[in-house]
C-alpha cells in the first residue's frame, strides 16, 4: 500500500514522522529596539555627562550663592569682620550694625517652634499611621497636608486677628502666673512676641513633619509589628520598640526640614515677632529675625554699608542653616551609630 503523498497545504497537520523546521522565536519590542540601535557608545558619553553636569550643578548653585552673598557683603565683613555676628547694635544712623539680635531671635523662635510641633507632628503620625479608623484616616490625611499648602501671609492674618489676643487674654497670664519665676514668661504682656512667633511656626512645620514621619511609619514592614505584638509586648510598646524604632532616621530627617522651613520664614513670623532688634530672656518680649529684618529694611536701605548688613544677615542665615544640618547629620550618626534603616 503506497504511502500518502506530501502535500503543501499549510493548515494540514504535518504528516506522521515528518520534521518540521523549527522557527526562531519572535523578537520583543525591547529587543528589536536593541537589535536595531547598533552602536550606542556615543549616547551613552552623552548621557553620562549630562547627569554629570546635573550633579555638579548642585554644587554650583550653592557656589554661586555664597559668591554672591559674600561679594555683596564685602563693606561690612571689612569694616566689622566677625564682630558683626556677635554685636548688638543696630543703627543705620550711626552706622553700628550688629546681627546677634536676628540670629537670638531666629534661633529662639525656631526652637520654640520645634518644642511645641514636634510632639503633636509625631503623635498625629501615630495615629493616623496605627490607630485610626480607616474612615477617617483619608480625611484627616488630606487636612493635616492641607495645612502645608496654606500661605504664610494667611497664617499672620490670622495670628493677629486670632493667636494673638488669645495669647494676650488667657495663655501669657497662666504662664506668668505660673512660670513666671523661671524667667522666661515675665515682663510686659503685648501679645505679640518670641512665644507668639514661635506657636505659628509650629503650626506651620506641623504639617511637614507629620506627613513624612508618617510616610516613613507606613513603610515600616507589617511583619514587625506582628512580631513585636506575638512576643507579648503592648500596643503601645509595638509603636515604641517596632515602628518608631526603625523610622527614627525619617522621623529626624522630617525635623530638620521643619527647623528649615522655620529659620527661613518670613511673612507670618514679621507679622507678630514685634521687629524688635533686642536679646531678652522671656519669650514674651518682641524680638526680630534675620529673614524678618531683610524683607522690612531691604527697600529703605540706600546706604552702602546699611545694604552691606542686611546681604551679610543673609549670610548669616545661610551658614547658620548649613551649621543646623549639619548638626542634624552628627545626631543622626549619633542615634543609629552609622547603621542603617532596618526593616524599611
Amino acid at each position: 500500500m503506497e504511502a500518502p503523498a506530501p502535500t503543501d497545504d499549510p493548515d494540514l497537520p504535518p504528516a506522521a514522522g515528518t520534521l518540521t523546521p523549527e522557527l526562531p522565536p519572535p523578537h520583543s519590542a525591547v529587543r528589536s529596539f536593541l537589535l536595531s540601535r547598533g552602536n550606542s557608545a556615543a549616547a551613552d558619553r552623552v548621557f553620562s555627562a549630562t547627569m554629570l553636569v546635573c550633579a555638579l550643578s548642585i554644587f554650583a548653585i550653592v557656589a554661586l550663592i555664597l559668591f554672591e552673598l559674600i561679594s555683596r557683603s564685602r563693606l561690612t565683613i571689612n569694616r566689622f569682620g566677625i564682630g558683626f555676628f556677635f554685636g548688638s547694635s543696630w543703627n543705620p544712623v550711626t552706622g553700628q550694625f550688629g546681627a546677634l539680635p536676628f540670629i537670638y531671635g531666629t534661633l529662639v523662635s525656631s526652637l520654640v517652634g520645634l518644642v511645641i510641633a514636634v510632639p503633636l507632628a509625631v503623635g498625629v503620625a501615630i495615629f493616623l499611621t496605627e490607630m485610626c479608623p480607616k474612615l477617617l484616616r483619608g480625611p484627616l490625611a488630606f487636612l493635616t497636608e492641607l495645612l502645608a499648602a496654606i500661605p504664610s501671609v494667611v497664617y499672620g492674618l490670622w495670628a493677629i486677628f486670632v493667636l494673638v489676643p488669645l495669647l494676650r487674654q488667657y495663655v501669657n497670664p497662666a504662664l506668668m502666673k505660673w512660670l513666671g519665676w523661671t524667667g522666661l514668661f515675665a515682663g510686659p504682656n503685648y501679645g505679640i512676641g518670641m512665644l507668639a512667633a514661635g506657636v505659628i511656626l509650629s503650626i506651620m512645620i506641623l504639617p511637614i513633619i507629620s506627613s513624612l514621619s508618617r510616610e516613613v511609619m507606613s513603610s515600616v514592614p507589617q511583619s514587625q509589628r506582628e512580631a513585636v505584638l506575638a512576643l507579648g509586648a503592648t500596643r503601645w510598646e509595638m509603636i515604641r520598640m517596632g515602628v518608631l524604632r526603625n523610622a527614627r532616621i525619617g522621623i529626624v530627617g522630617s525635623i530638620i526640614l521643619g527647623l528649615g522651613r522655620a529659620l527661613g520664614e518670613t511673612m507670618a513670623v514679621t507679622m507678630v515677632i514685634g521687629n524688635r532688634p533686642e536679646i531678652a530672656h522671656s519669650l514674651l518680649a518682641p524680638a526680630y529675625s534675620m529673614a524678618s529684618v531683610i524683607a522690612n529694611e531691604f527697600t529703605e536701605a540706600s546706604d552702602p554699608l546699611y545694604l552691606s548688613a542686611l546681604v551679610e544677615i543673609g549670610l548669616a542665615l545661610f551658614v547658620i542653616t548649613i551649621v543646623v544640618n549639619a548638626l542634624a547629620r552628627v545626631l543622626v550618626w549619633a542615634v543609629t551609630k552609622g547603621a542603617p534603616l532596618r526593616g524599611t
